[in-house]
């Protein structure tokens, strides 16, 4: 059974030489849809063999669609350029690949913050619908927090695949920027309004639910961390929406 893999990418040339590395001898082909990037992303996808495809960024759901849509298999495996599938879930994907019985499966993710694998914080092993019938699946979800959804019968894949988001802070407050924007954009389409709790409660409230709720403190110091961030990304994400309310 031939099988596409898909993937967006912007700026990712430290992550996607090891991420498509891992699947070019799994995938039949590669797409790779790139919304500018100014490094060498395009051109090192290029140099393993992958189709690479420009497209101007307007949410994540429609970008990754469009990816679909360029896939010319049935089989689509969908995966992120900081994401790596390890040889044991290569094989298990080709094993379910030869006499499938569903229309798509789950994956489970091991997430990676700082370069430790977190078993707790609220990311510890998820379950990621990652490899689906192209005729059966899209994405939805707007401008952020996007998810495949597929019709049909799904099935749960065993080995897991490696997620390093942010191998540093560095990495974590490029992306920072983006995502609490699209997220007060999509409280603002929603019509949702500012509430001083927006920025007093919430960002408590998420702490304490990843350090104490997610038992993020058996992570260690990465575990609080990742608690305080998350507790600023809601305060930022609320201002960004208190500054859309008050400029449209």
């Amino acid at each position: 059974m031939k099988l596409s893999l898909v993937m967006i990418t912007k700026n990712e040339e430290e992550n996607i030489f090891k991420s498509l590395s891992a699947v070019k001898d799994l995938a039949d082909e590669i797409i790779v849809v790139d919304s500018g990037s100014t490094d060498n992303t395009a051109k090192i996808a290029e140099s393993l063999g992958a189709k690479v495809f420009k497209r101007q960024f307007d949410s994540f759901s429609n970008q990754k669609n469009y990816a679909l849509s360029l896939a010319s298999n049935e089989w689509v495996l969908h995966i992120d350029a900081d994401e790596i599938v390890p040889a044991a879930l290569r094989d298990e994907i080709k094993q379910k690949l030869e006499d499938a019985q569903a229309d798509a499966f789950y994956i489970p993710r091991e997430n990676y913050f700082l370069c430790k694998k977190m078993k707790y914080s609220g990311l510890a092993k998820e379950y990621r619908l990652r490899l689906a019938k192209k005729t059966k699946s899209e994405y939805v979800g707007g401008l952020i927090h996007e998810e495949l959804v597929c019709e049909g019968k799904k099935e749960f894949l065993k080995n897991a695949f490696e997620h390093h988001s942010y191998p540093n802070l560095n990495k974590f407050f490029v992306k920072f920027d983006q995502y609490t924007t699209l997220g007060a954009l999509k409280l603002f389409e929603k019509r949702k309004k500012f509430r001083i709790s927006g920025i007093v409660l919430r960002p408590v409230f998420e702490f304490v639910k990843r350090y104490f709720l997610k038992l993020g403190f058996l992570d260690g110091i990465e575990g609080f961390v990742w608690a305080a961030i998350g507790m600023f990304y809601v305060f930022t994400k609320y201002i960004k929406l208190y500054e859309l309310h008050k400029t449209k």
